[in-house]
């Protein structure tokens, strides 16, 4: 660690923070290159050493001495987020929160459950699903993404038509401040109206503002039994028509509305590993889900009636609950999808669906003129305005240029750069496309104000300050 970066000398670092964790939880070396620096995994983690600590007093304790002596501190979760938003370098402190993973029973009057920021968000529905709750954040990295990593960049994932996103769902959190303060704010209630809400400034800050170490999530009630159909639709226009229908006739019991382009059917499918649900190919395919304790009359007068309309050219409902995993199986092989298109460029953005079949069009028409062989990939929760693009031109090193053809449209669409994973180093030169410049000034003043050294995962969202100032 160089003598630029803090005012301690390496080897008195370790010995430092290993007083405070203990000396098996600072790993340095090949413990540090054996970890991915994100997803999908391509390079080995660069570090000076990562922190693992026990307990919010550990993580206070940690923080504080790392912006006393000007340490960089780089708080990761299960670093499946697309946007380099945990992305470490050599000189680094990565606090990774991996050894706080508990989970307190559920309160079940209030409905509610307090975990640690380490949690694995798959652990905590199953522990919600024992209490007869259900917690409605799920997305396809349910097994490594961690609740505190969820709510530092509010995920979103497969049931926010229903439940909204993790900004949603967080009654209390727990923050440590940069310079080790501990900010509890561990609220259980759900009309709280006693001046701002402070958690608010975290969900989706991305770990720069404070490290969050525990939370009070919102529950929800056992919604049912779920039936599930995978559909084939003709064009764009049936597939907002059927989202319509869907909407109307389930009375609120619409989970999940999940839209593929026929590139994502095919991509996944030519890897072997899933059978294509429908005899026929379409133009557009639909998961959709209902969750309730009608699920299945549901379903079928839903399906009944949208065949009668002609919305609808084909479907298979699923019989079982293994046919039903099957379905989801295919849509959330992310990692298959990875490895049919490798070298892959991975977005998540935002946008009115009126503009969504036009605008995909425009894309793929732009990448082919300027690489004949680009490949494009879709695949999204429509029903609130997200889609997932996945972009293989051949060549990492078109990357950049990529960026500016999937992004530049969307500001005159009135569209997002991110619409889950944030924005971390990669969508950091977009920002402007989706913030306005006061916006942009007041996110940095919250940085000032809370972090006035920097000190917690610098340059992400934006530019470390210090270093932009340095630069003119």
């Amino acid at each position: 660690m160089t003598q630029a970066s803090s005012d301690v000398a390496a080897d008195g670092l370790l010995d430092d923070l290993a007083r405070i964790v203990s000396a098996q939880h600072v790993l340095t070396g090949e413990d540090v290159r054996q970890r991915w620096d994100g997803y999908p995994p391509t390079n080995p983690m660069e570090a000076h050493c990562i922190v693992r600590p026990a307990n919010t007093a550990q993580v206070a304790a940690v923080l504080a001495y790392c912006d006393r002596h000007g340490l960089k501190v780089v708080p990761q979760g299960g670093r499946t987020g697309l946007v380099a938003g945990a992305r470490t370098r050599p000189d680094d402190v990565a606090l990774s929160l991996e050894r706080m993973r508990a989970i307190a029973p559920v309160d079940v009057h209030g409905a509610t459950m307090e975990v640690e920021a380490g949690a694995v968000l798959e652990a905590v529905q199953e522990a919600a699903q024992a209490a007869g709750f259900y917690y409605p954040v799920d997305l396809g990295a349910r097994g490594s993404a961690t609740i505190g990593g969820t709510i530092a960049t509010n995920a979103g994932g497969n049931s926010v038509l229903r439940y909204g996103m993790t900004r949603e769902q967080i009654l209390g959190l727990e923050v440590v401040l940069a310079d080790g303060t501990i900010l509890s704010s561990m609220n259980v209630l759900i009309k709280n109206n006693t001046g701002y809400d402070l958690k608010q400034l975290f969900v989706g800050s991305e770990g720069t503002l404070g490290v969050v170490t525990r939370a009070v999530l919102r529950l929800r009630p056992d919604p049912g039994k779920k039936a599930t159909a995978f559909v084939g639709l003709s064009s764009f226009d049936n597939v907002l028509a059927l989202l319509r229908h869907a909407m109307a006739e389930a009375d609120g019991a619409l989970s999940s509305f999940e839209v593929m382009w026929p590139s994502f059917v095919e991509s996944v499918l030519g890897e072997g590993r899933h059978s294509h649900p429908l005899a026929d190919k379409h133009s557009f395919y639909v998961l959709l889900e209902i969750v309730s304790y009608r699920s299945e009359a549901v379903l079928e007068e839903l399906m009944a009636s949208a065949w009668d309309k002609g919305i609808v050219a084909d479907a298979a409902v699923a019989q079982s609950v293994a046919q039903a995993h099957a379905f989801w199986a295919m849509r959330d092989d992310i990692d298959g999808l990875v490895a049919a298109m490798r070298p892959a460029f991975l977005y998540d953005i935002s946008l009115p669906q009126a503009h969504m079949a036009a605008y995909v069009d425009q894309l793929e028409n732009a990448l082919r003129q300027r690489w004949r062989q680009a490949r494009l990939v879709v695949f999204g929760h429509i029903a609130d305005g997200n889609l997932h693009l996945f972009i293989c031109t051949g060549h990492p090193d078109d990357h950049a240029e990529a960026d500016r053809i999937v992004y530049a449209p969307l500001k005159a669409l009135g569209g997002s750069i991110s619409a889950e994973h944030g924005i971390g180093i990669e969508k950091m030169p977009f920002l402007g496309i989706s913030r306005t410049p006061a916006e942009i000034e007041l996110m940095r003043a919250l940085k000032r104000a809370l972090d006035p050294r920097q000190t917690l995962n610098p340059g992400k969202i934006f530019a470390d300050e210090r270093l932009a100032t340095a630069m003119g």
